[in-house]
């Protein structure tokens, strides 16, 4: 592993990466910054486009070991930039996107454009769009539009088409700010890290307004824990074993995986661990999980709530247990127990009891919060 010291969209970021890390999969899995796209992992089609130090990159053959210091700029990074803002409204008055794949990186390097050659006429639009392939639009649409933007930037004073790069927040701050009046839940960033036997480590941490006291009894009772989770059930419990099963749809899809697993409390310490493994039969997916807990009192009357989740897939779903959007969904899941538990300490009805879990509405939620970033008009 190397330590590296990066500025992403305006904010310091120090981590350790493998040295065989992409920059694309950095920015995607572990900053959960997932505008940028990849695409043919070769360097050619231009889909994974970000600036680095001010210049056009692929993040796909750059690595974050070999940028120390360096200032990374992604799609997030500029949606306040008035450039990028001009873009938006010409790229949709001109109709210059489809399935919008390319659209991210499409939409750096068009800026790049901008910004460098004022007044570019088409023909050396064209040339310098080069290196970044679009299957839907036959271009026309897209060269108008950064035409149309290099033409207004040359009638303008320079100063007002500067750079605005404002910092993207981590989609678990975004989710903090989103909780409904009525809770008093507080949701601290989302982590995710690789574990050493290759399973995916979260971590989650968040505060109730209720004493330590009453939230600890809640969780030494597991039949209320469950209840808070959607889409989970309990089958049998007795001591520290329980029998149960985690139902979730995702569109037309929908898995039941049944498993088994122990819980150990102590009080004392007020930490607790669930382990569990179950499989799913319609997919032959197997799944396996710990969860350790710990309740800590930073001010009188709250609770906080520190949670590390180790889960592993082996099987046919295994491919939503990585990626950004696996992340949102796992942000949103975090979200919602956090908002059941604070309903439930309040003796309110929760937003999201047992039931089967609706990933579907939670994917469409996660896409809707990616498009009104990449496309909201300032």
């Amino acid at each position: 592993m190397t330590l590296v010291n990066l500025t992403v969209n305006g904010a310091p970021v120090s981590c350790e990466v493998e040295p065989r890390t992409h920059l694309a999969d950095f920015l995607r899995e572990q900053q959960l910054l997932t505008g940028t796209h990849i695409g043919c992992e070769h360097g050619i089609c231009g889909a994974c486009t970000v600036l680095i130090d001010g210049v056009p990159a692929r993040s796909c053959i750059t690595f974050p070991a070999t940028l120390e210091g360096a200032e990374i700029t992604t799609i997030e990074g500029i949606d306040a930039d008035p450039v990028a803002v001009k873009l938006r409204e010409a790229f949709s008055r001109e109709h210059a996107l489809q399935c919008g794949y390319c659209t991210p990186g499409m939409m750096m390097m068009a800026r790049d454009i901008v910004m460098r050659l004022p007044g570019a006429d088409a023909a050396t639009i064209r040339k310098e769009l080069a290196g970044n392939l679009c299957r839907c639009t036959g271009y026309v649409g897209i060269v108008k539009a950064i035409e149309a933007t290099c033409a207004e930037a040359a009638a303008n004073d320079p100063v007002t088409l500067a750079p605005l790069v404002s910092p993207a927040r981590p989609l678990a701050v975004t989710l903090a700010d989103e909780a409904g009046p009525a809770s008093t839940a507080r949701l601290e960033p989302i982590t995710f890290e690789e574990a050493e036997n290759g399973a995916t480590r979260i971590n989650q941490a968040f505060t109730v307004a209720f004493p330590r006291a009453r939230v600890w009894a809640f969780f030494e009772d597991p039949r209320k824990v469950v209840a808070a989770m959607p889409g989970a059930h309990l089958t049998a419990l007795s001591d520290d074993h329980f029998e149960g099963e985690m139902r979730i749809r995702l569109g037309p899809m929908g898995a039941r995986f049944a498993g088994e697993g122990e819980i150990a409390n102590d009080a004392a310490t007020h930490t607790g661990t669930i382990t569990g493994r179950g499989t799913d039969q319609g997919s032959a997916t197997r799944a396996s999980g710990r969860v350790v807990y710990t309740l800590s009192e930073p001010a009188p009357g709250t609770t906080r709530v520190s949670v590390a989740v180790e889960y592993m897939l082996v099987g046919a779903l295994a491919q939503v247990s990585r990626g950004g959007i696996a992340r949102d969904l796992a942000a949103r899941l975090t979200r919602a127990f956090a908002e059941n538990l604070d309903a439930a300490l309040a003796g309110r009805t929760p937003a999201e009891g047992a039931g089967e879990l609706s990933a579907g509405a939670l994917l469409l939620s996660a896409v809707k919060d990616w498009l009104s970033r990449l496309f909201r008009r300032g």
